[in-house]
C-alpha cells in the first residue's frame, strides 16, 4: 500500500525535532552544579631576598560576579637576589567554593629583572585550584627558586 505524503513527512519532522533539541541542549549554558567558573585574579606583590626571599601583597579575586579581596605572603628558597614590585593579572580555575581559593600554593620558577621585566607564575594548592598570573615587574632581581605562597581571604 502506498504511503501518503503526510506519513512520509512524519519521520523527517521527528528527526528534525530530535536534532533541534540535541543542538539546543548542547548550546545551553551549564548550570552551576555541573560547571566550575573561572575567577579573574589581580594582585600586587613586593618581594626581596638574598638566598632566601620573602614577599607580601594583596589582590582581588572576581568570582561569579562578586569581588573577594585577599592578602598574599610567601617565602622562596634557592638562588634569590634583589627586590621587585609586580602587578599580576590572570585567572584561577578549579574553584568549587570561594573558600577553595584560600590556602597554600607552591611553585618552582625563576626570573630576572633589570629595571623592568615580565613576571609569570603558575600556582596550585591542595584543593586543586590553579592560578595562572602574568604581568610587568620593576626592580632588580635574579631568581631560581622554590616558592611557597599563602593566600588568605580578607573579611
Amino acid at each position: 500500500m502506498p504511503q501518503s505524503p503526510e506519513s512520509r513527512a512524519r519521520p523527517r519532522v521527528s528527526r528534525l525535532t530530535t536534532m533541534l533539541l540535541l543542538v539546543l541542549g548542547l548550546a545551553a549554558p551549564c548550570t552551576q552544579a555541573f560547571a566550575q567558573a573561572a575567577g579573574h585574579v589581580r594582585a600586587r606583590i613586593v618581594k626581596a631576598g638574598l638566598l632566601v626571599g620573602g614577599g607580601a601583597g594583596s589582590g582581588v579575586l572576581t568570582y561569579r560576579g562578586k569581588t573577594y579581596p585577599f592578602k598574599i605572603t610567601g617565602m622562596s628558597f634557592g638562588i634569590t637576589a634583589g627586590a621587585t614590585i609586580g602587578r599580576l593579572d590572570g585567572w584561577a580555575s578549579g574553584i568549587r567554593d570561594v573558600g577553595d581559593f584560600a590556602g597554600t600554593y607552591s611553585s618552582v620558577g625563576g626570573g630576572a629583572a633589570l629595571v623592568g621585566g615580565l613576571n609569570g607564575v603558575h600556582l596550585r594548592n591542595d584543593k586543586g585550584v590553579l592560578i595562572v598570573l602574568q604581568g610587568p615587574k620593576a626592580g632588580l632581581e635574579f631568581a631560581a627558586n622554590l616558592s611557597e605562597i599563602t593566600i588568605s581571604l580578607k573579611e
